[in-house]
């Protein structure tokens, strides 16, 4: 069943790569299995290893199997220019954060309607709060920049959105909702915590999601909640 609601999900989700969302999967079953979260629980997935100039959000509802938005997001000011390329948990970095998030409440702050995130990976982003990485709209999100200097503007660490659309994603994701956010970063594969709960490494579930069909190996691709 879960290697079946993959494929279904991948089916919905343009471009956005399997491995990746085996992974998210992976942590959302986990992040089940611990109480952080309920049943129901919307998915955001970030793949920081697509450029910023490509649509690397993906909000799904995994219950009904369905996408629900497909956005560009920013990176912080301390990972890159167009490519995400540096990542931390440390307060004053500007740094995108990696690993699974719990969504909180949501405030109205210096950057409008915003949504507080909890991080669930001890090390990559269990800071999160302190730091006040959120969720929230910003003029520099707006892909019509892209023509202009190449690339999305930049965050202070935060996935910033257009804002157009911010607060209907926000309000989709507040309480208790999950963020999962991907690079291919060799630090966070070998020791974030989010999807370790069935005893593989990022790795195998990985290169198991990515397997051709038909090889017998996408069946182990994520664990069922």
């Amino acid at each position: 069943p879960a290697a079946a609601r993959l494929g279904r999900l991948l089916a919905v989700a343009p471009g956005l790569d399997a491995g990746v969302l085996a992974l998210a999967l992976e942590s959302r079953a986990c992040a089940l299995r611990n109480g952080d979260t309920d049943a129901d629980a919307r998915l955001a997935v970030i793949d920081y290893s697509l450029p910023s100039t490509a649509k690397r959000l993906w909000v799904l509802d995994v219950e009904r199997e369905a996408l629900l938005f497909h956005e560009h997001v920013t990176h912080g000011s301390g990972t890159g220019e167009n490519m995400a390329r540096r990542f931390s948990n440390v307060e004053g970095s500007f740094a995108t954060s990696l690993g699974l998030f719990r969504t909180a409440e949501t405030y109205m702050g210096g950057n409008g309607y915003s949504l507080r995130m909890d991080g669930l990976d001890p090390g990559f982003n269990d800071n999160a709060r302190q730091r006040a990485i959120v969720i929230h709209g910003a003029w520099y999100a707006n892909p019509d920049l892209i023509a202009k200097q190449g690339r999305l503007g930049r965050s202070q660490g935060c996935p910033a959105l257009r804002e157009g659309v911010a607060r209907t994603v926000i309000d989709t994701l507040k309480h208790k909702q999950l963020v999962f956010s991907y690079a291919d970063d060799a630090a966070f594969l070998e020791r974030g915590r989010s999807f370790a709960c069935d005893g593989r490494s990022a790795r195998q579930i990985l290169a198991a999601a990515r397997a051709p069909h038909g090889s017998g190996t996408l069946a182990t691709a994520i664990a069922a909640p």
